[in-house]
């Protein structure tokens, strides 16, 4: 897919709109733009298993344009946003049949034909809404950030969502949330495919969902959540979020819960939800419940918490196997420590370098210990990770806010299909204003 053009393209077709009630006020002066660069690297090592290669390295530039517009005059304002993302590639791992190979692609961009990394890729997308007092509506390009769907932006470019989403803030210390989702396209994909979960054996169009966040006090916030995958499962979460000062430091506390149950056509027969004989009928069936106490002062901040799965499947999301996010405090830079049966206990310590006097210093550690995974392989049922990371961003100067990431994690594994692995992404980001 040709984009070379395509951040021109979108900025000329949203400034030439001569439409007379996109030009009214609002629509244009209240019109944003972002340019956002980023230049990422990744190395995957596998450390386990036969399978070549034990490698995959990739390199490429990515560019988002983000064009927002204001809102039209009137007791309903309507607006059109439009997003180009582009990803070109700057170095691979050659063809993924090529014998001898000692790194492979795919981790970052789409496959030609050759089964070689394409040289580009990207999309355009565009967001049309409307805003009532305090309630908006969103259709087309979406990135939601919800505990039953959060989109994936751990590679070159997003995962994005198409459907149709509303927002309210109208009813006070109240959010509402409802929407429908029908397409992903996914971090190395220019195309829209209909979804599924992890080793489903069919595309859907359709996941619904509904739900809030109410702000009992100015330290404490609930949320409750329905959401359902069409013919795969339906899924309550239930929520809370609070924060407390504590010995001249911050208090939080974070709970969820999730409860899953297959339900529809596709609700059986799904891999990786029975095919270790916990269920032999591949059904989703699924409690996932988990606490994280988090303390921070002085530029420290540290975190314990603990995640408990039951039921006799994997914790089910929207995945399409390219890369998604699953909404647990276990998701990490490799695994996410969601199998059926699954214990895990993390702790976490994060150092703000401000308070040495080096601010836009950033540096992080997490450690997982997963155990008790449901398998009918005896001793196969344990696994860790261990993730660091240093993020620097310039504060002053030609380069402010230039961003600077680098991220190291180890995966081990005696789980059945889980390789150990190594993993090295490193990442110089930077945000340019345009309007």
């Amino acid at each position: 897919m040709k984009n070379t053009l395509l951040a021109g393209a979108v900025a000329s077709a949203l400034t030439t709109l001569s439409i007379p009630a996109l030009a009214g006020n609002g629509f244009i002066s209240d019109s944003k733009a972002n340019l956002a660069l980023r230049n990422f690297y990744i190395n995957q090592d596998n450390r386990s298993g036969s399978a070549a290669p034990s490698k995959s390295e990739e390199w490429g530039q990515g560019f988002l344009l983000d064009l927002r517009s204001g809102y039209t005059p009137g007791t309903v304002g309507f607006g059109l946003d439009a997003t180009g993302q582009l990803g070109i590639r700057l170095d691979s791992g050659g063809r993924t049949d090529k014998p001898g190979r000692d790194r492979n692609p795919g981790a970052v961009f789409p496959l030609d034909s050759d089964n070689s990394a394409v040289s580009e890729f990207g999309r355009l997308d565009l967001t049309a809404k409307a805003r009532l007092s305090d309630t908006e509506l969103r259709a087309g390009a979406l990135l939601p950030k919800l505990p039953v769907l959060t989109y994936n932006d751990g590679r070159l470019l997003p995962q994005t969502f198409r459907g149709v989403q509303l927002v309210s803030n109208d009813i006070e210390r109240l959010t509402l949330h409802l929407g429908q989702i029908e397409r992903a396209s996914g971090r190395a994909s220019s195309d829209y495919e209909n979804l599924r979960i992890a080793g489903g054996t069919e595309r859907v169009n359709q996941f619904r969902y509904a739900g809030g966040d109410y702000r009992l006090s100015d330290n404490l916030t609930t949320s409750y959540y329905f959401a359902e995958l069409q013919d795969y499962y339906r899924q309550h979460y239930l929520g809370a979020v609070h924060s407390t000062t504590l010995g001249g430091g911050k208090l939080s506390t974070d709970l969820r819960y999730f409860d899953s149950n297959a339900h529809g056509a596709n609700r059986r027969n799904q891999a990786g939800y029975g095919a270790s004989g916990f269920n032999n009928n591949g059904e989703v069936d699924n409690r996932a419940a988990s606490l994280l106490f988090s303390y921070s002062q002085s530029g420290h901040s540290a975190g314990f918490g603990y995640q408990h799965l039951s039921g006799d499947s994997h914790f089910p999301f929207v995945n399409n196997g390219d890369g998604a996010t699953a909404y647990l405090i276990t998701d990490s830079q490799i695994g996410k420590f969601q199998r059926a049966g699954e214990r895990t206990w993390l702790a976490r310590y994060a150092y703000d370098f401000a308070q040495a006097g080096i601010p836009g210093l950033r540096a992080n550690a997490t450690y997982l210990r997963g155990s008790n995974v449901n398998t009918n392989v005896s001793g196969a049922d344990n696994e860790w990770e261990r993730d660091l990371r240093i993020d620097y961003s310039i504060q002053s100067g030609p380069l402010k806010n230039l961003g600077l990431s680098v991220r190291h994690a180890s995966l081990r594994s005696n789980v059945v299909g889980q390789r150990d692995q190594d993993e090295v992404r490193a990442i110089i980001s930077y945000n340019l204003v345009l309007l």
